[in-house]
């Protein structure tokens, strides 16, 4: 047994949750029995279990002595980077704020490969981020490439993604070519949207500054002074992705981001992303990040999802 004593009675709440709901669910993650009175805890059960809890509890309470605001999804996903490796440094994780929305929410990693993924972004000028659903790879990218444009760092924003499910050839959908689009950009304007100010991103798209256009708009042009997400990567064809890569210009980043698990091109089309994996990793300024299921930042069951799935497939 361990008991762990906490000092200040209103972050001992917080720590504690509602009812002591966080430490329902830290007991449950870690299969240990957690025991509170007052502002003490008692662990009890597997050892080395108890010494992941014991350290995920300390860096909670740190964290919150930095008055970070303590999240359920926060949580989950501590506990997860605590699963993973019990020195996991959660206050050099989630402190390293990467931008504050409209709505004052700050962004920042969620585990160890999404702050290495962070730091490889600042350092590269073309990074490749390859992962399942849910790892935060696109959303991430987003808040970057929104914190450089605040800054002035880059003149303009560019997401792109390949409007594969109908092979870019649209014209069968109703409606003018923005209705006919949208659909397939839909989810790069989510994430737009939950950063900036709602007529502050409007503005910004009518201005072009923000540019969101399915990949084959990028053909012919050169990207400066730019930050460039290519989404669903793993969709594009091998004559895409160079055309893409060749439009980097002077003072230009591009962060390209996919699951090569889901790939939906047809029979014998060999993804562009697969590629490049393949012939440019050795390349100075060209780094790739493997993100797994460990990294999903979405609902708890998505990873479960995920495994799942591949257990069925092998």
């Amino acid at each position: 047994m361990k008991n762990i004593e906490f000092q200040n009675i209103e972050l001992t709440r917080k720590l504690f949750g509602y009812h002591n709901t966080h430490l329902e669910k830290i007991s449950k993650a870690f299969n240990i029995t957690i025991n509170s009175r007052g502002n003490t805890i008692s662990l009890s059960g597997d050892a080395k279990n108890i010494s992941a809890v014991e350290s995920l509890i300390n860096q909670l309470y740190d964290l919150l002595q930095e008055k970070f605001i303590l999240t359920p999804p926060d949580l989950d996903a501590a506990i997860n980077s605590i699963k993973q490796n019990n020195t996991t440094p959660l206050k050099k994780i989630f402190l390293n704020t990467i931008f504050v929305t409209a709505q004052n929410k700050a962004i920042f990693p969620r585990n160890k490969t999404q702050h290495t993924y962070a730091n490889s972004i600042k350092n590269n000028d073309i990074l490749f981020s390859i992962g399942p659903a849910g790892t935060g790879k696109t959303y991430l990218a987003m808040a970057m490439a929104v914190a450089a444009f605040s800054r002035g760092e880059v003149k303009k924003i560019i997401l792109t993604r390949p409007a594969v499910e109908a092979g870019e050839a649209l014209g069968f959908l109703p409606g003018d070519l923005a209705e006919k689009i949208n659909p397939y950009l839909r989810p790069l304007y989510d994430a737009l949207y939950d950063m900036l100010d709602f007529e502050k991103a409007r503005a910004y798209i009518e201005q072009e500054t923000i540019e969101i256009a399915p990949i084959a708009f990028m053909r012919g042009r050169t990207l400066n002074n730019a930050f460039i997400i290519l989404d669903e990567a793993q969709n594009t064809t091998s004559e895409q992705m160079k055309m893409f890569l060749t439009r980097i210009g002077y003072s230009s980043k591009a962060i390209i981001t996919g699951d090569i698990t889901q790939i939906d091109l047809p029979t014998g089309k060999k993804s562009g992303l697969i590629e490049a994996k393949e012939i440019l990793t050795r390349i100075n300024g060209i780094d790739f990040v493997y993100f797994s299921k460990e990294d999903v930042v979405r609902h708890p069951l998505v990873s479960n999802i995920i495994d799942a799935y591949e257990k069925n497939k092998n």
